[in-house]
């Protein structure tokens, strides 16, 4: 295993890279915050502060930084692939934020680029390196709830400020590509499956769907979940089969929203539950990123399942219908 330090560049200040991101690299083995570029310098200043980072304006600079070896992008949903792009181009490995893409065909685009070129690229969906991840994903290959019948997730929070780009369409706002994303990409990580048909509803607002409700076929069970930046905060993933069911309590935001706690009843309703206290996915998912690229260890959100979760997305615009 190569004791390389990987030296992460950072595109844009966004909310998420200071709360989440740049902690959790801060926070792994072999990696560290070498550089932080901005529009606005001092947002850049500001986050690069608690890591001794450099500040850098514009980000052009920071793709063809010499001291740089892979690059994070936070960015608005709309400047994703662009900037995914530019960084394939410039040489560079990225890890962009969910979604990567606004529709499946781009990331098919992705994958011709990578393969082209080598460069290592891929989506952040931290969830599908959390330990309670995998284990709901053993646990239902083990058979501990019997065969699989049904899912059942909600994750919602309030959210109606015009301002965030959440509620901008431009931008590429709305609760499924912020969200809706997160029960569809559990479920399919869990059970390996990809939805044969969808029955969706929208509440348009803002020009974005603000709250989402699905019904997702696949082959033996269905997945029924909704979605909203318009309700107070929940996030629960059910997983319900023919000999008991088990439930994440804080399937997404683990360790911010609850502890990350997987509850399950078997068939004669005994409760068995585990705990994975003080896990920081972000960090395992900047270790995991390293370890593919540096040493060619498998990576468990590859292009290719980005672009299943992205049709899966796109398949549930179309059933909804336009606004």
């Amino acid at each position: 295993m190569s004791d390389r330090n990987l030296r992460w560049g950072i595109l844009g200040a966004a909310r998420i890279a200071r709360e989440f991101v740049c902690p959790g690299i801060h926070a792994s083995s072999g990696g560290s915050v070498a550089a932080v570029a901005s529009r606005d310098l001092g947002r850049a200043e500001a986050l690069t502060e608690p890591y001794g980072a450099r500040a850098i304006q514009g980000y052009e600079a920071l793709l063809g930084d010499p001291e740089i070896d892979a690059i994070y992008i936070p960015l608005a949903n709309s400047d994703h692939i662009p900037w995914t792009k530019r960084c394939i181009e410039a040489g560079k490995p990225v890890l962009c934020e969910k979604p990567i893409a606004l529709e499946a065909s781009e990331i098919d685009d992705l994958i011709a680029l990578r393969d082209a070129s080598g460069v290592f690229v891929a989506e952040a969906f931290m969830v599908t390196h959390h330990p309670q991840w995998h284990r709901a994903r053993a646990l239902l290959r083990d058979g501990a709830i019997g065969q699989l019948r049904a899912v059942q997730g909600a994750f919602s929070f309030f959210n109606e400020d015009p301002a965030n780009i959440r509620n901008q369409a431009e931008l590429g706002g709305g609760a499924l590509r912020d969200i809706g994303v997160y029960p569809c990409v559990s479920t399919r990580f869990v059970t390996g499956a990809e939805p044969v048909s969808v029955v969706a509803q929208i509440d348009w607002d803002m020009g974005v769907d603000g709250t989402a409700r699905v019904l997702a076929a696949f082959e033996g069970f269905d997945l029924e979940f909704y979605v909203s930046m318009r309700m107070g905060p929940r996030q629960v993933m059910t997983f319900h089969g023919t000999e008991g069911w088990m439930s994440l309590h804080a399937p997404f935001n683990a360790g911010t929203y609850g502890d990350p706690v997987i509850e399950i009843r078997d068939a004669d309703g005994m409760r068995h539950i585990e705990r994975f206290p003080g896990t920081d996915h972000y960090a395992l998912q900047a270790e995991a990123f390293r370890a593919t690229l540096l040493d060619g260890a498998p990576f468990d959100c590859p292009l290719e399942f980005s672009r299943g979760n992205q049709a899966m997305i796109d398949m549930i615009y179309a059933a909804a219908g336009p606004a």
